[in-house]
This record gives structure tokens, C-alpha cells and sequence, in this order.
């Protein structure tokens, strides 16, 4: 089942630097397209698990009280 695409417009100076870090990464990523993909399904994890749990939480706070900030 093929994959539902869209068009974004990135500026050629960002891309060429997108392709420089494909040709560099030994075959890791098969063209920029892949590597793109990577990078944002990366970000948006990272914003996913941004939750913390309430102990962690806590202790953030601790932490961040120790230092003043709160």
C-alpha cells in the first residue's frame, strides 16, 4: 500500500546540506527524501514523550528549586 505524500518547499541551501549529510552517512539513509523523514518522525517523537510522570515531575521541581528558579 503506497504512502499518502505531500509537497513541502525547503530552501536549496538547507537541501544541499541534507544531501552532503546523505552521501556522508555510508548508506544509513538511500536518499534526502528517507533522511527528512527520519529527522522530523524524530522531533515529533521527542515532543511525544515530553510527558513526564508525576515523580519526575517532582524531582524536576526539586531540582529547579535547589537552583533557585523557583
Amino acid at each position: 500500500m503506497p504512502k499518502d505524500y505531500v509537497t513541502v518547499n525547503i530552501p536549496r541551501k538547507l537541501y544541499e546540506k541534507i544531501r552532503k549529510r546523505v552521501k556522508e552517512s555510508q548508506g544509513e539513509f538511500k536518499d534526502t527524501q528517507e533522511y527528512i523523514e527520519f529527522v522530523l518522525n524524530e522531533i515529533v517523537k521527542e515532543d511525544e514523550e515530553a510527558v513526564y510522570a508525576p515523580e519526575e515531575e517532582e524531582e524536576i521541581k526539586k531540582r529547579l528549586k535547589k537552583l533557585g528558579y523557583l
